[in-house]
């Protein structure tokens, strides 16, 4: 999503130099205007490919793994998207603390059983935004509430 708003400004940008370099009767900032509305317009009509089956969740086998080392200032859907690479995703949740709203620096990822698999073996160890992640296959509270009585 930031790529593409990244992508969509610098265009409107180019499009407003363009516009105002050969309708000098046009003003900058309505340049600027017009082009924002042909970006606007043309991403409007154009499909969405970064996230085709967003509305659609995975039915089947599913695991829930734990990510550990997170950076603090990662999104959900960046979290979303390196796992998608392995299977379909059905949800992340990164953990935030109660008092100051925070991230913790871990959180869960619901995906599909195989592709669970794929990423506990890929993503382990591997390096993201400078922090090197920890995936396990996470344990249910009731098996955790046991351990501790």
């Amino acid at each position: 999503m930031q790529k593409s708003l990244l992508i969509a400004l610098i265009v409107t940008v180019i499009g407003a130099v363009v516009i105002h370099q050969f309708g000098s009767a046009l003003p900058a900032y309505a340049a600027f205007i017009l082009g924002a509305v042909i970006v606007a317009t043309v991403l409007s009509i154009m499909p969405n490919s970064a996230s085709p089956s967003s509305d659609a969740k995975y039915v089947g086998p599913t695991k829930t793994l734990y990510v550990g080392n997170l950076p603090y200032r990662v999104h959900e859907n960046e979290v979303k998207e390196l796992f998608a690479k392995y299977g379909p995703v059905n949800s992340v949740r990164l953990v935030r603390d109660r008092k100051t709203g925070r991230r913790k620096g871990f959180g869960f990822v619901e995906m599909s059983d195989t592709g669970a698999d794929k990423a506990l073996g890929k993503l382990n160890d591997y390096s993201f935004q400078e922090r090197t992640l920890k995936v396990r296959e996470a344990r249910s509270q009731e098996s955790s509430s046991d351990r501790e009585q």
